[in-house]
């Protein structure tokens, strides 16, 4: 007499397991109601980077796009990029801007909705990276990244929203990052101002949802951007950047910019308060938000891995990071960074 077989325990948890791996796969990347077609679009470092992979997409979407940066070079070269995506002489606008001067960014607004029409959606995305030991770093350093990264939000959504009001709705992403979530070693400056960004987005979206206006704040853990040789370094700058370069390149710890800027344009037109890219940055922010002082602890020990102290009279200038190469920042270990930074306009 035959019996019939029952699948194992262990096949029906994986099955499981891979039907549960599948649901959130997908509901992570289900597209909202929200489109971009025919809205107009701004955003802040849209030269080069996340931000210009994000505008490329929009204008494949349809919107009508404005970037604005510092270098008139770099919003050149952008320009003519989402000319190429689709984009046409009356739906691209590229505007050179000091964004941590609140004149001209209520300037910048005030040409974008008088060229493309009211403001639909705001993306906060411009930033700076400052890298080193705290010893090292100075009063204008936290300066720097508070103004870029507090102040300059801040203005940009205190421009755009009068418009949105009266609309009845909009969307406005803020990009912070894992920083603004979990202090990073040798990234201090930097952590702070995002950690301050963080609680700016998280309140204008408690007391903006009441006109239809959906802030998103948007932490993102590593992304191959091509970034980093545009970041500043100080210490022991050619080591510093080293580890900083290599960390951003490493397949599985990080997230390619396309990947990360299709979640996030989902998850603005879901209307989403917080998205968090790459499962690594998830799991140290959960972990964070169990146990902080353990958190930190751990961190600690990862400090002292990193580049010591720079003793010499040049260790507190600010360098670039491809001021700052050397044979192993140019090596395979970082050639998917590289890559990404001749795609993306950051060279």
């Amino acid at each position: 007499m035959k019996t019939s077989r029952r699948p194992s325990s262990s096949w029906a948890w994986a099955a499981g397991l891979g039907l549960a791996a599948l649901a959130t796969t997908v509901w992570r990347n289900r597209r909202g109601s929200y489109e971009l077609t025919g809205r107009t679009v701004l955003i802040t470092g849209g030269s080069r980077g996340l931000g210009l992979v994000l505008a490329r997409r929009a204008v494949l979407e349809g919107a009508r796009v404005a970037i604005c940066a510092r270098d008139q070079q770099e919003l050149d070269r952008a320009r003519q990029d989402l000319l190429g995506y689709g984009g046409t002489e009356n739906t691209v606008l590229a505007l050179a801007r000091d964004l941590t001067d609140a004149t001209e960014v209520r300037s910048l607004v005030a040409e974008v909705e008088s060229k493309l029409g009211g403001i639909d959606v705001l993306v906060n995305n411009a930033g700076i990276i400052i890298g080193g030991p705290l010893e090292n770093m100075d009063a204008r350093d936290f300066e720097d990244a508070m103004n870029t990264h507090f102040w300059a939000p801040f203005h940009a959504m205190q421009a755009v929203l009068p418009g949105m009001r009266l609309r009845g709705e909009g969307r406005i992403i803020n990009i912070s990052s894992l920083g603004g979530k979990v202090a990073i070693p040798h990234l201090t400056a930097y952590s702070a101002s995002k950690f301050a960004l963080v609680g700016l987005s998280e309140g204008f979206r408690a007391e903006l949802n009441q006109h239809g206006i959906y802030v998103t704040t948007v932490c993102p853990g590593l992304l191959r951007t091509g970034s980093a040789q545009n970041a500043d370094v100080k210490g022991d700058h050619k080591k510093e950047y080293a580890w900083f370069s290599i960390a951003d390149a490493l397949p599985g710890f990080t997230m390619s910019a396309e990947d990360a800027a299709r979640r996030i344009w989902n998850a603005a037109r879901r209307g989403d308060g917080e998205l968090i890219l790459s499962l690594p940055a998830k799991l140290l922010a959960t972990f964070h938000g169990i146990a902080p002082g353990t958190t930190v602890d751990m961190l600690a020990w990862v400090n002292r891995a990193l580049p010591a102290t720079g003793e010499s009279a040049a260790a507190n200038e600010r360098r670039k990071g491809y001021e700052s190469e050397t044979p192993l920042t140019r090596s395979f270990l970082t050639k998917l960074n590289r890559d990404e930074a001749a795609r993306n306009n950051e060279n």
